[in-house]
């Protein structure tokens, strides 16, 4: 059960892979590697959707005035990524997924791509790797900086 609580904590927004990997290793007990794993799967789950109904959901929302605040606040952030991504294409975004930062990661980085129009396969790959690589960073700095604080 806790390995699928990390699994489903990683495919939500904004938590994703920078808290689930912290939450399964501290709050579930789960080994390092365990974390990582479910987390870059539970990840991923979400991509395929977001890659394929993005811009359909998102042209539908803007036809009712109840999201402007919403679709205002999804706008900034993805202009707000779109000019790193579309500078440099494929690995603009797996960079942008890999980072662990706030409001960058799988979710963004998807809406970005499908926002842009990339390739849905190159996405998907681009979007795997990113999370590769956010969750072996998450994983390293959430292994690591408890002994350098002294924990």
């Amino acid at each position: 059960m806790d390995i699928l609580k990390t699994m489903f904590l990683s495919a939500i927004p904004i938590i994703e892979q920078k808290g689930a990997i912290p939450f399964g290793i501290y709050v579930n007990n789960l080994n390092p590697l365990t974390a990582y794993f479910v987390s870059v799967l539970g990840s991923l789950i979400p991509v395929p959707f977001v890659l394929l109904l993005f811009n359909k959901i998102f042209s539908w929302m803007k036809k009712y005035k109840i999201f402007d605040k919403f679709n205002k606040f999804v706008e900034r952030k993805i202009n707000k990524g779109t000019k790193k991504v579309e500078r440099f294409k494929g690995i603009g975004l797996v960079i942008f997924i890999a980072i662990p930062l706030p409001t960058t990661g799988l979710w963004t980085g998807s809406a970005i791509a499908a926002f842009l129009k990339i390739d849905f396969k190159k996405s998907l790959i681009c979007a795997i790797i990113g999370s590769i690589i956010c969750g072996g960073i998450v994983t390293l700095i959430s292994i690591k900086a408890p002994a350098m604080l002294g924990y």
